[in-house]
């Protein structure tokens, strides 16, 4: 156990984890009243951010006591005490620097209050803002970013997937021969295979693309299989189909940058398999320009989120441009979308529903928070295949980053599972002039 230190919380750790209060240890938390005004606000809503506002004021009224405000009330066994302070805060660091009276600035005022109140124990402003902890830094506060949930190898994200040299041909060829497959301690493979992990296996002068299947504890020859009318131009879209395609893998994560096809996959994947469930659903976060909610937009609920919505519809008149217009493809996937067993919608539309027999499809999740990523998968039922695509360096939420957001924090958690695939897909192929600068700018 390490020196006891305070904590002063800022409102956007608590919108980004509501149970944050149990992940500080011994230490002690103190809450600006501010923070409690600015979860008020909050409190109305059907987004994941109100859903946690509300969710913190319960266990708050549930923890509190009438120690609250000047002894701290308990968190529990093992875990330090809760102070909420409020009134007129001395900090004349914090006003002379900063006098505007704002929300940020008062947290600012407690941290630095507490630091000189308590000069013996660290005090620290934990705050997932980062221009906050810039002003905290300019005035010597401590500071740090909640990082319980953060990933710490996020740079697997940007490699391939992994090729394995020196393979003995003969395996190579016994692997495109045998419909089985080969028994995984055949390989004398160098590093840890994870479950259903795609790869090339290479020889002097043959190679295969592979995967582990955990099922049968068999290395099985990948095919550059079409789908719907799309056919995988390259290695990892072809691995992504053969995932996607497996019933016995319920969660998929694809991720990649812009351009290299993850939501078109999934798309016509979920086409081939049509007969195999009763709804395709795909849907995504609406993550509103400058912070501005879609309130303000003209029309009704359907009208307001159409926009946000339309990479979804691009997406799949691809693949209805694969066919000839009165093709019977093309008048399935119309009949489809009338009798909603295809259905484009934004995320929050899908809240409180059980997706059973159903293939779900969530595109930028990388805008997603683990909490969002977690109520999403609790939602499959029997029969469901949970599919998320995203690029991890274009996040538009503010409080998350490439470390946080819930579409890594899920692959991190996962990769170990049976159940679970992940795809990184690397050369774009929408286009030479996309690819480019997508790699230079």
């Amino acid at each position: 156990m390490g020196t006891k230190k305070n904590f002063v919380i800022d409102t956007n750790v608590i919108l980004h984890d509501y149970n944050c209060l149990k992940n500080f240890q011994e230490n002690d938390i103190y809450l600006p009243i501010v923070v409690l005004e600015e979860l008020d606000k909050f409190k109305k809503g059907n987004e994941q951010i109100n859903y946690n506002a509300r969710e913190f004021l319960r266990e708050l009224d549930v923890v509190t006591d009438d120690n609250l405000f000047v002894k701290g009330s308990s968190l529990g066994e093992g875990l330090g005490k809760l102070f909420v302070r409020g009134g007129v805060i001395e900090a004349p660091n914090v006003w002379n620097a900063f006098p505007e009276r704002i929300p940020d600035h008062q947290i600012l005022a407690v941290t630095d209050c507490l630091t000189r109140e308590k000069p013996r124990m660290k005090t620290i402003l934990v705050t997932k803002d980062v221009n906050l902890r810039m002003k905290a830094r300019s005035i010597g506060l401590l500071c740090e970013d909640y990082i319980n949930d953060k990933v710490v190898n996020a740079d697997v994200f940007e490699q391939s997937n992994e090729t394995f040299d020196s393979i003995d041909p003969a395996l190579i060829d016994r692997i495109y021969s045998s419909h089985d497959g080969l028994d995984i301690g055949e390989f004398d493979f160098r590093e840890l295979i994870h479950p259903n992990e795609c790869f090339v296996l290479k020889s002097e002068r043959n190679s295969v693309l592979s995967r582990y299947n955990p099922f049968t504890r068999t290395v099985n020859r990948v095919n550059k299989t079409k789908h719907y009318g799309i056919e995988p131009r390259n290695a990892e879209q072809a691995f992504a189909f053969e995932v996607l395609c497996d019933p016995e893998i319920k969660l998929v994560a694809i991720t990649g940058k812009a351009g290299t096809g993850k939501t078109l996959l999934a798309l016509a994947s979920a086409l081939s398999q049509m007969n195999e469930y009763k709804q395709i659903l795909l849907a995504r976060p609406i993550v509103a320009l400058s912070n501005r909610d879609i309130g303000y937009l003209p029309g009704d609920a359907q009208e307001k989120v159409a926009p946000y919505m339309q990479p979804l519809f691009d997406n799949l008149n691809v693949i209805k441009h694969q066919f000839a217009a009165n093709s019977t493809e093309i008048k399935r996937i119309e009949e489809m979308q009338k009798s909603e067993q295809l259905v484009i919608e934004a995320l929050a539309f899908i809240r409180g529903r059980s997706l059973s027999d159903t293939f779900c499809i969530v595109d930028e999740a990388q805008n997603l928070t683990p909490h969002e990523v977690k109520t999403i998968i609790t939602r499959a039922g029997e029969g469901a295949k949970m599919v998320f695509t995203g690029d991890i360096q274009q996040i538009d939420q503010p409080y998350l980053d490439s470390q946080s957001n819930g579409l890594v924090y899920m692959i991190d958690r996962m990769r170990d599972q049976n159940l679970f695939a992940h795809i990184n897909l690397v050369k774009g192929e929408r286009s030479a002039l996309s690819e480019l600068a997508s790699n230079l700018m």
